[in-house]
């Protein structure tokens, strides 16, 4: 299952994004989306996770705060 995980802080990389989802189960992927012009973090990025990892992360990690800031999670939309 892909999650979206927003309001990180600019210091969250791809691989602190993925030691903190590590807590909650095996994760495939971890991507934190940045801005092609600056390399800046946009502030959001996806992880993938299997489903029952996933649900905990939804249900656990929603609100806990990763530098300072309240993630927000919820499983992503795809593309239109």
């Amino acid at each position: 299952m892909n999650l979206y995980v927003g309001n990180l802080s600019w210091g969250v990389d791809d691989d602190s994004l993925r030691s903190f989802f590590e807590n909650y189960g095996e994760v495939t992927a971890a991507r934190v989306i940045t801005d092609r012009e600056t390399g800046r973090s946009r502030g959001f990025g996806f992880v993938e996770m299997p489903e029952e990892a996933a649900r905990n992360a939804i249900e656990q990690a929603d609100g806990v705060e990763l530098d300072g800031r309240p993630l927000r999670i919820s499983e992503a939309r795809p593309r239109r």
